[in-house]
């Protein structure tokens, strides 16, 4: 292979095997020059993915196998890891689901924007999804809540391409490790947009539930858990300050004898009672700021997470795992 011309493309996968080698078998088809396989199977028991299925689509590259379940964000996180540290010739990397739905007839027009001197990253911005309606109600009702949360927009998945200097940056940022795109949103680096079609499953059906949809969802905004809690406080502040405002303006009617008989100490207790809740929250939240911003996490080793790695036979930079 020729130094700095490796395409690689790396993929989570668990107990989906039989959509993964499907999956192999059509990114053959594009004729993508140097392709490698990363497969990084996310601790199946039941259908754990084989090298063989990368081999059979006339491919290259591993299936890193998992001691446990560890999540698709963390599964792409040790994927990316290993790449940037086993595969010094890589031009870049191109990050998708194994079901079928990030479909590779579309990875040209991502690597087309890729070329463009200006973009470190491009990302798919779905145009048409397969979901169903409370799938799609509650992604528009998140979209919202991050940008009210956050102040910006989030409007992609895991599927994109990056150059290995992208790679280089956020291997070594603990945001990868909760959520690939707000880590990617967070990390400076100049991102385009791409609006592609999302496609339907191979195979079998998605090992994700509603509940695991909100808890990535969750994920998302912990990466600017600073930016929430200042928002946060600042709208606290604004909702005691309002408190404190309303409280004068019962007292001043109270005094020109504008107030019912019983209002006046309602009205004072309710607004009592509002101030010193809004109060204590705006102290939490500036003290859980500084927490925050304080923390100094490094993230993980990914090694501590490999069980074994499975290599094709024509693959190259191998590390000392179980090969086959």
């Amino acid at each position: 292979m020729t130094s700095g011309n490796v395409t690689v493309v790396v993929t989570p996968v668990y107990e989906d095997a039989e959509a993964c080698a499907r999956l192999f078998k059509e990114l053959a088809e594009q004729n993508l020059r140097n392709l490698r396989i990363v497969a990084v199977d996310d601790g199946s028991v039941k259908d754990p993915l084989d090298v063989g299925s990368i081999e059979a689509a006339g491919l290259q590259g591993e299936v890193i196998r998992l001691k446990r379940n560890v999540g698709h964000q963390r599964a792409i996180a040790i994927g990316l890891s290993y790449v940037a540290e086993n595969v010094p010739d890589v031009k870049q990397v191109i990050v998708m689901d194994s079901d079928g739905e990030d479909l590779p007839s579309t990875i040209g027009m991502l690597l087309e924007e890729l070329a463009s001197d200006s973009v470190d990253v491009v990302v798919a911005e779905r145009k048409r999804r397969v979901e169903s309606f409370r799938f799609r109600a509650f992604y528009v009702l998140y979209k919202w809540l991050f940008r009210l949360l956050v102040g910006r927009n989030i409007s992609f998945g895991n599927f994109m391409a990056m150059k290995s200097d992208a790679l280089s940056r956020i291997k070594v940022m603990p945001e990868l490790w909760i959520h690939v795109a707000s880590c990617m949103l967070t990390s400076r680096l100049r991102i385009a947009t791409c609006p592609l079609d999302r496609g339907p499953r191979y195979a079998g059906h998605s090992k994700m539930n509603f509940v695991g949809l909100a808890l990535h969802g969750f994920k998302g905004l912990m990466v600017f858990a600073e930016d929430v809690l200042i928002r946060v406080g600042i709208a606290c502040s604004l909702v005691a300050s309002l408190t404190i405002l309303a409280a004068a303006v019962a007292v001043v009617l109270k005094i020109i004898g504008f107030a019912t008989p019983g209002w006046f100490s309602v009205a004072l207790g309710i607004l009592f009672m509002v101030f010193l809740q809004t109060g204590t929250l705006t102290l939490m939240t500036l003290m859980l700021t500084g927490v925050v911003r304080n923390a100094s996490a490094s993230p993980p080793d990914y090694s501590e997470f490999v069980k074994e790695i499975y290599s094709t036979s024509n693959a190259v930079n191998q590390i000392p795992y179980a090969k086959c």
